[in-house]
């Protein structure tokens, strides 16, 4: 009898420590919608590499709309899905804007960093007292300023030499 009592309380124990872990994860947004943010439209341009983004954010229901399809569509990568939403996750803003965005230029990567700086700096055009601070602290507003090196005269590529040969 008390060998069941155990295996029971275990099991209890066990069932108990499983939703506990299953309610907490690196990518729960816990006060998701409690933004202090004014809810109004707004626009912002990103860029990144050859990618430019135009992106307007219109009170809504969190609907995104990139380039006429949706953004789980547009882009399939569960990372650049985060990416391109870090904006209105970090301000707690999900559910209170829809996201229409036309992106073109460059490839995936490159589009999503032109996206998340369009959501950032519009969010930032909205309500610059309440939001700019995050958006900041975070990188979302800078203009990330990498691009491709071109290409000089007498070598293969940016750098890369003709092979040498002695003789």
């Amino acid at each position: 009898m008390a060998d069941t009592d155990k295996i029971a309380t275990s099991e209890s124990q066990d069932s108990q420590k499983q939703t506990e872990q299953a309610a907490y994860t690196s990518e729960s947004n816990a006060g998701a919608g409690t933004g202090t943010s004014i809810i109004a439209p707004g626009y912002g341009t990103g860029r990144r590499k050859e990618s430019v983004a135009r992106v307007r954010l219109v009170p809504g229901t969190g609907k995104w709309t990139v380039n006429g399809r949706s953004l789980k569509e547009y882009f399939p990568n569960p990372l650049a899905q985060r990416e391109v939403n870090a904006p209105i996750v970090l301000l707690k803003l999900e559910g209170k804007f829809d996201v229409i965005v036309r992106v073109n230029g460059g490839g995936i990567t490159g589009q999503a960093g032109a996206v998340r700086l369009g959501v950032a700096r519009a969010l930032n055009a909205i309500d610059r007292d309440n939001n700019r601070a995050a958006l900041k602290k975070h990188g979302f507003l800078t203009r990330d300023a990498r691009v491709v090196e071109r290409k000089k005269a007498g070598l293969h590529k940016a750098r890369r030499a003709p092979q040498f040969s002695k003789r």
